[in-house]
């Protein structure tokens, strides 16, 4: 369904392209169709977005402008935490499914979790949308070892995936793991730190190994591991073909363990103050 040289991840016999397009913070708005519609040129068949960014309109133009059929592009969107109560969750769904122009989304997910309103009641609304075919897969986003554990037991539906703050300089085992008990992927935002990752002696000697980025590198040590996914951010044509172009080489052991050892300076990038969960502790 998705044909690329980059494996794919597996939940329940649903496969999903390992390495997407996020669509998180266009600097220059103006560019953004044209950004997302290069991806689609360059061989992304995963689109990453959300309501809360504000770039679903440019997802649904690039979309449209594209010759790939609809069934053969993978697009996850989400449902801000303001949203979090049913009937508002149905009506976020729906704005977004008229924003894109489609009739369904791959993949919907609760983007942070939200304290006042009943876990159930927006994972009802969440499986609401699935059993209605607006959705094709479920998920949830921002969630910690505590809220994974009531998510899952409270979903009569396979989550699909949690999507999280992940890169070479945050531990996230313990979320890692207890996804994996439940069956769940772990996709990566902010992968490569907002650039920060980018700099470090460690990756830039390992890429210099490969005659890679440190971008490239980094990508790859996050994909290279069990049932993890990356949405990476390009604001040039250049970094949007960099970051796919990962095919052609791996990592040793050693390597993704130098890389791992980096996690214990555990940098959190994204932090809201007004709707972050208490983050688990290495």
């Amino acid at each position: 369904m998705f044909p690329s040289a980059l494996p794919a991840v597996s939940v329940s016999g649903v496969n999903i392209p390992s390495i997407g397009y996020g669509t998180m913070l266009f600097p220059e708005p103006e560019k953004a169709v044209t950004l997302i519609s290069e991806a689609i040129k360059s061989g992304y068949r995963h689109i990453d977005t959300a309501r809360k960014y504000g770039s679903e309109q440019w997802v649904g133009e690039a979309l449209r402008s594209t010759d790939i059929g609809r069934e053969n592009i993978w697009i996850t969107t989400k449902v801000t935490e303001e949203n979090a109560k049913a009937d508002d969750f149905e009506r976020s769904v729906e704005k977004s499914l008229e924003t894109m122009q489609l009739n369904y989304v791959d993949l919907l997910l609760i983007h942070w979790p939200q304290p006042k309103v009943p876990l159930s009641e927006t994972i009802g609304a969440l499986i609401k949308a699935k059993r209605h075919g607006l959705a094709k897969n479920i998920g949830i986003s921002n969630f910690t070892v505590e809220l994974i554990h009531k998510a899952a037991q409270i979903s009569s539906e396979q989550l699909f995936t949690n999507q999280v703050e992940y890169h070479p300089y945050i531990n996230q085992d313990k979320v890692i793991q207890t996804c994996r008990n439940y069956g769940i992927s772990v996709t990566c935002h902010v992968p490569l730190a907002r650039g920060v990752v980018l700099k470090d002696p460690e990756i830039i000697k390992i890429a210099q190994i490969h005659q890679k980025s440190p971008a490239q590198v980094t990508l790859k040590w996050l994909i290279q591991q069990e049932n993890i996914i990356a949405v990476p951010r390009a604001l040039s044509i250049e970094q949007i073909k960099e970051n796919i172009d990962l095919a052609d080489f791996s990592l040793s052991n050693e390597q993704m363990g130098r890389i791992s050892r980096l996690r214990s300076r555990n940098l959190r990038v994204v932090d809201p103050e007004v709707r972050r969960p208490i983050w688990d502790l290495p």
